[in-house]
Parts: C-alpha cells; structure tokens; sequence
C-alpha cells in the first residue's frame, strides 16, 4: 500500500472497492471516512463504495458542515465527527451492512464469544448499542459514547461501525471480524462454538504481548 498516500481521496477510493467487492457493504449502503488536517474526508450520500470516484468524496467540518464538494454528504456524518472527536488515535472509520455481521445486530447479540485468538487480541468483544433510527444525533452521540472504549460496535438493527487508525487497519479488523462470524455460524452448524478458556485467553495476550 506504499503507492497510496494516507489522507487522500485515492485511499478512500481503493478501500472502498475493497469493501464493496468483498460483499461487506452491498448497493448503496455503508459510508466510510477519514481524518485530514483539513477536516474529514467522507463518502456521498446515496453512492455505491465500487462506483465512487473523487467527486464522491465530500470534505466535512466536525460539525458536519460541506468546505469542499458538490454532493451532500454521508447521512451517518455526525457519526463518524463524533468518533474522532471522542478518540484522537482513530483517522479512519468504516460503517457498513455486512450480511453476516449485521445478522448479530439484527439477532441483538454481541459479538464476545473467544472463539479464536486473533479475535481476542483484536477486539475482545465488540458490543451492541440499543436501537436508534439512522442518521440522528441520538444514534451518533450513542457511538461517540461506546468508542470510549471500543473501536467497533454493532448498531442494534442496522449494521457496524469500526474505526482504526488508517483505512488499512480498519479494512483488515473487518474482514476479520467477517472471519469470525463466518467461522462461528459454520461451528454452531457442526454442533456449536468452542470458546477458549480465561486462562487460555490469558496465555493468548502473554505471548503475543512479549513478542
């Protein structure tokens, strides 16, 4: 990915066909996003990640007021200002309706078995929030709250929002939470999910911390 400066439209542009083309954002839904000196790069309304191209991607203030574009921007805007501006370690933020994933948050179930190590280091658990009607400030000072602590949550009836902190990262920790989902759907069909033990997890984070 050196070919590709961070903080461009060009990023935005790359991870966006990525994601669409992985079958984690269908049509016209999801939005994603990143943070520039200048404000906050992100996705137009209404627009489908694979067919972007530049004019796609509106430069917003943290107020969610348009600096540059003639597009109206992401409905979730306020979502993604809220996130930076509760966590200065996150440049990048992804939104979208991954069947699979969206499928917990439709159940209302939170994504917390440790089925797998990479999941436990990555993530831990990722928490589902009550559900509020998209694209509100209710919605967005509800994430901004769950980011405190998190950097990926499920949307109660909606979807999933994860932040990280270029576009790359977050990509990767979607894909590999779409990992996980798959691979726990497919466990529970064989007769259920094994989990790893506390002090298994606890060996986990040891080695992994130590090398």
């Amino acid at each position: 990915m050196d070919f590709i400066q961070q903080g461009t439209k060009e990023e935005i542009l790359y991870w966006s066909k990525r994601l669409y083309q992985k079958g984690m954002s269908p049509s016209t839904s999801g939005n994603i996003s990143i943070k520039t000196k200048n404000g906050i790069y992100i996705s137009a309304s209404g627009v489908c990640l694979n067919d972007m191209n530049e004019e796609d991607i509106i430069l917003i203030d943290y107020d969610g007021n348009v600096l540059n574009g003639n597009k109206k921007p992401s409905s979730e805007k306020i979502m993604h200002s809220e996130v930076y501006t509760k966590r200065d370690d996150i440049n990048a933020i992804i939104h979208c309706h991954c069947p699979l994933i969206t499928a917990f948050a439709v159940a209302g179930k939170p994504i917390d078995k440790a089925i797998l190590p990479d999941f436990s280091l990555t993530f831990g658990q990722v928490p589902i929030i009550p559900y509020y009607c998209p694209s509100t400030i209710e919605l967005a000072v509800a994430v901004g709250e769950y980011f405190e602590k998190y950097s990926a949550v499920l949307l109660k009836n909606h979807g999933v929002i994860l932040g990280a902190e270029n576009l790359q990262n977050a990509f990767y920790k979607l894909e590999l939470l779409k990992s996980y989902v798959e691979i726990y759907f497919g466990a529970e069909v064989l007769g259920g999910a094994c989990t790893l033990s506390k002090k298994q997890i606890k060996e986990v984070h040891r080695v992994y911390k130590n090398k």
